[in-house]
C-alpha cells in the first residue's frame, strides 16, 4: 500500500506517519512531501507529485491553523485550506485514492450543548469558514473521510496549549485563562490511530474524533500544572473580557457516536492523553524535567 501524508511536519501529520510505520513497517510506502516538493496551493505541482506517486490513501493533514492570524491574512488561509484542498481532491479523484481530511470543531458556532456530525455548521471565524469550505469540497468525492477534531496537542510540530502553558511556567507564577470555552483536548497520537483505522475500511463519511470527556481551557490549564507538579496560579477570565482577533465558539463539545456506530474504538479520556503526553515531554526534555518538582 502507498500512503501520502500532507502536513507531515505538523502535530497530526507527524503522528500519522509514525502510526503507519508502527502498524505496517516495510509493507507500506509512505510519502511525506515537503513544502518545497509539493506546495498544495500550486495546482500543477500538486497534481504532478500525487499523480507520480498514485497513493492508495491520502491523509490531508496540512492546514492553515493560526486562528487569529487568519482574520488578517484571509487570502493565505483561504488558499491553503480551500484551494489547496481542492487541488488534492481533484487528483485524488483521478488516481482513485481514499482521502482522509482533518477538519475542526470550529466549523460550529458554539451555541449548542453537544454537536453531532450532521448538525448544521455555522463558523464564526475565518479559520472555521475555510475548513468548512474544505469539507464541502471533500464531500463531493465519494471515497472520503472527514474527521473533525479539537484542541490538538502533540510532541511534534508547532506550539500547542500545553507547550504554551509549560513555557509560561518558566517565567511566571500566574496566568489568566479563558474559563467559559468548553471542548475536548485531543492528543495527536490518539487521533492518528483513528485516522489510520478509518483508512483500512470503506466506511466513508463524516466523523468526530477527539479524546473523551470535556473541559474548559481554564480547567485544562489547571490540570496541566497539577500533573506536571508545577506551581502556578491560574486565574479564570470570560471570553468577552479576553480580546482576540478571532471570535471563538463557547462550546464545541463533539458527539462521537459516529465513531462507535461505525464500529471504531473511541479515543481515551483527555486526562489520560495529557498524562501520556507529559510523560513523553518530560522524558525528552531535560530542561523541563529540572523545573518539575
Amino acid at each position: 500500500m502507498k500512503y501520502l501524508v500532507t502536513g507531515g511536519s505538523g502535530q497530526v501529520g507527524f503522528d500519522v506517519v509514525q502510526e503507519l510505520i508502527a502498524r505496517y513497517g516495510s509493507d507500506a510506502e509512505i510519502y511525506v512531501p515537503t513544502h518545497a516538493e509539493m506546495d498544495i496551493v500550486n495546482e500543477e505541482e500538486t497534481y504532478l507529485y500525487i499523480k507520480s506517486v498514485s497513493p492508495d490513501v491520502i491523509f490531508h493533514c496540512a492546514a492553515y491553523t493560526r486562528v487569529d492570524d487568519a482574520e488578517k491574512d484571509c487570502k493565505t488561509c483561504f488558499d491553503i485550506n480551500v484551494n489547496g484542498t481542492k487541488n488534492i481532491v481533484k487528483v485524488a479523484e483521478e488516481v482513485g485514492s481514499k482521502l482522509i481530511y482533518v477538519s475542526t470543531d470550529y466549523v460550529f458556532d458554539g451555541t449548542k450543548h453537544l454537536y453531532k456530525v450532521d448538525d448544521e455548521a455555522h463558523p464564526i471565524n475565518v479559520y472555521g469558514e475555510t475548513k468548512l469550505l474544505g469539507e464541502q469540497i471533500v464531500e463531493e468525492y465519494e471515497k472520503h473521510f472527514i474527521v473533525r477534531t479539537s484542541w490538538v496537542f502533540g510532541n511534534h510540530g508547532n506550539s500547542n496549549f500545553i507547550k504554551t502553558m509549560l513555557r509560561l511556567a518558566e517565567t511566571r507564577k500566574e496566568v489568566t485563562v479563558v474559563s467559559d470555552q468548553v471542548g475536548s483536548p485531543t492528543y495527536s497520537k490518539d487521533l492518528a490511530r483513528l485516522l489510520v483505522d478509518l483508512s483500512e475500511t470503506n466506511k466513508y463519511g463524516k466523523y468526530h474524533g477527539s479524546n473523551e470527556g470535556y473541559t474548559s481551557w481554564y480547567d485544562f490549564a489547571k490540570y496541566i500544572f497539577e500533573e506536571a507538579r508545577m506551581e502556578m496560579n491560574v486565574l479564570p477570565i470570560k471570553t468577552e473580557d479576553y480580546k482576540t482577533d478571532a471570535r471563538r465558539p463557547l462550546n464545541t463539545c463533539l458527539d462521537k457516536s459516529s465513531v462507535t456506530d461505525a464500529g471504531f474504538e473511541l479515543l481515551p479520556k483527555w486526562e489520560d492523553a495529557v498524562n501520556r503526553y507529559l510523560g513523553e515531554s518530560l522524558k525528552n526534555n531535560k530542561d523541563l524535567r529540572k523545573k518539575v518538582q
